[in-house]
């Protein structure tokens, strides 16, 4: 069974997506690059930098290139982070939940019944109490408990 490609093309529901596609495929250039710029330099360690020898990266010059390299790469990535961002919240729409009344669902069959609340207090009644027995003072001394 030959499989199908399928082409998502932007359409008036949803017009930028075509345009996310790129700005992502772009973004995930940038990181790529940058990840590579990050390796080449060299750290106080040695690092991927590979120390010292005369080779191409030698010099004083390559270390500036390869930091200025690297912020214009960490801006083209916080850019297209927050363009990333605004593209998938284009068309959302607002919403709340204050002033609506909850979701009404309709029991499945077969499921357990809804859990009632007990009706003698909840868990912070229960504390309440037990911290009461704690402060009555004993009338005689008492060996310790183990709680």
């Amino acid at each position: 069974m030959p499989h199908r490609i399928v082409y998502h093309r932007a359409t008036p529901e949803n017009p930028l997506r075509l345009s996310m596609v790129v700005v992502v495929v772009i973004h995930l250039m940038i990181v790529a690059v940058m990840i590579g710029a990050v390796l080449l330099q060299k750290s106080e360690g040695g690092g991927l930098g590979m120390g010292g020898g005369a080779g191409f990266m030698s010099s004083r010059g390559t270390a500036n290139l390869l930091t200025r390299t690297t912020a214009v790469l960490a801006v083209g990535f916080f850019a297209t982070s927050l363009l990333l961002n605004w593209i998938a919240s284009y068309d959302r729409k607002p919403a709340t939940v204050i002033g609506q009344p909850p979701a009404q669902t309709q029991p499945v069959s077969g499921a357990a019944a809804p859990v009632t609340p007990p009706t003698s207090g909840g868990v912070l009644d229960t504390l309440k109490k037990a911290d009461e027995q704690q402060n009555q003072a004993p009338s005689a001394p008492e060996a310790p408990r183990s709680q």
